[in-house]
């Protein structure tokens, strides 16, 4: 949602407020594989109880993520394997975080919290794999109340600023909503397909 919102203005925002990026070319896929490493970083902060620090670490390898696509786009070297490899290495990213989380409270026994972490995890990961599905026939599935830059922000807020339990609330029934809303999209749009399809079998049937 926000970078729905926001567009074409991020990439024209960050070239002013962080020129020297800019400057001399930098591998966006290296940027992505670096800002991994941090987010990772953060997924071992989670599970020794470090919250504070890995919440700081959540928001270093979001500015990783926020700026290599500009600096691709910025540079003309934008690819097709680095929007998969941007996608994928996000995948593990939202996975480890949640799991760092579940580690933790598990290791705390506090089995409800584990629950909730875990169902967290289990919903980001089909917020993800709905969209990537659904693309494979409609050309573009979007939108959703809890995207991905929504969520892992509550995550950092909530280790941050110490309300991780009601972020997790939030991630957890969020993404939910997200998950129904992409079916619901997904829905619409194949069945809209199928009844062009239909349309033109039974228009080529009568020719």
């Amino acid at each position: 949602m926000i970078k729905a919102k926001l567009g074409d203005r991020l990439d024209a925002w960050l070239q002013a407020l962080l020129p020297f990026l800019f400057r001399r070319p930098l591998s966006p896929n290296l940027l992505t594989v670096l800002g991994t490493l941090v987010s990772l970083g953060a997924a071992v902060g989670f599970a020794f109880g470090q919250f504070r620090w890995a919440g700081v670490l959540i928001l270093a390898g979001g500015f990783f993520d926020l700026v290599d696509g500009v600096i691709a786009r910025h540079q003309g070297t934008a690819s097709t394997f680095g929007a998969f490899l941007d996608s994928t290495l996000d995948r593990l990213v939202d996975m480890g975080i949640l799991l760092g989380i579940v580690m933790h409270y598990a290791g705390k026994g506090e089995p409800g919290l584990v629950l909730l972490a875990g169902y967290a995890l289990v919903v980001t990961v089909l917020v993800s794999y709905t969209k990537a599905r659904a693309e494979l026939v409609v050309p573009v599935l979007e939108g959703g109340l809890l995207e991905r830059g929504e969520r892992i922000g509550l995550l950092a807020a909530g280790a941050i600023l110490g309300f991780m339990v009601p972020a997790l609330w939030i991630v957890a029934i969020g993404a939910t909503i997200t998950v129904v809303q992409r079916f619901s999209l997904a829905y619409r749009e194949m069945a809209q397909l199928d009844a062009s399809s239909r349309r033109v079998a039974g228009a080529q049937e009568r020719s």
